[in-house]
């Protein structure tokens, strides 16, 4: 009886955090269905009155929220494959090769994890700036090319597989590439399921960075789009809500799609070593 009791408070407990975390959320896409004006009032409704499309029409006809929609899906498809393939070849190279300063190497990655990343976005401004990237897709790209964190995370997978699966590969004649391309990346599928969701949301939700390199309005992604709507259309509480909904809802789509993947991938890489 006293067990019951005690999950019967955790379950509420539970629930009333669940719904304390969702309730901005849900009034968000309520409010962008609102009529103008109506999300301002006092106390501002849970529910629209007369539930209405022109805030998402008005984004995409008048705003122009496809084409940023588009930018933030080019930028974040591309930094996550190709840092995946980046990431994943490191990883494994740091995991299963024997160079010389391999370790001292890696400890020195490891190290440059506490320098927060606004302190590198001056000097890398003024590299991709050199290169001719300042406001390309490019300047947005390639400093997500490759990840300390996701070369980690793909280091200590890697590890856990035993070198016997790779001496047999060799001994049937297979090369390095065909080895990581045959062994190492489907025994990593779930770890690299869970880098390239974490990579995808991150950039898709990065604000700083095109912001910093990126001054054609034309090349906006989402969330910097989202920050001049919120600037131009401060009393439109419902049109920024709108946009609001536009921006989160590929995120949370695929996390929900591959939220199987994600949790597996968490699972195996903190019980591994």
């Amino acid at each position: 009886m006293r067990i019951r009791t005690s999950h019967i408070v955790m379950n509420v407990a539970l629930a009333v955090i669940a719904i304390a975390t969702l309730t901005p959320a849900l009034w968000m896409v309520s409010a962008s269905f609102m009529a103008p004006g109506e999300a301002s009032g006092s106390p501002p409704p849970l529910i629209p009155r007369t539930p209405t499309l022109e805030h998402y029409v008005a984004l995409g006809e008048r705003l122009h929220m496809g084409r940023y929609f588009l930018n933030s899906l080019i930028i974040a498809s591309v930094v996550t494959l190709v840092s995946l393939f980046i990431n994943s070849m490191a990883g494994f190279a740091f995991a299963k090769y024997a160079f010389r300063g391999r370790d001292r190497l890696f400890r020195v990655l490891l190290s440059a994890m506490v320098i927060p990343a606004q302190v590198t976005m001056l000097p890398l401004f003024l590299m991709l700036k050199t290169m001719g990237f300042v406001n390309t897709y490019a300047g947005a790209v390639i400093p997500g090319l490759a990840s300390i964190f996701g070369i980690f995370l793909i280091r200590q997978f890697v590890r856990s597989i035993p070198d016997s699966f790779l001496e047999a590969a060799r001994m049937d004649g297979a090369s390095d590439f065909k080895i990581y391309r045959s062994v190492i990346l489907p025994l990593c599928r779930p770890i690299l399921m869970t880098l390239a969701l974490f990579t995808f949301m991150g950039t898709w939700n990065d604000f700083m960075w095109p912001l910093i390199i990126m001054n054609d309005e034309a090349r906006y992604t989402l969330p910097v789009a989202l920050a001049n709507l919120m600037g131009e259309h401060v009393l439109d509480l419902e049109l920024m809500m709108a946009g609001s909904v536009v921006t989160i809802i590929p995120v949370v789509i695929l996390f929900l799609s591959f939220q199987r993947h994600y949790v597996r991938g968490i699972m195996v890489g903190g019980i591994k070593e």
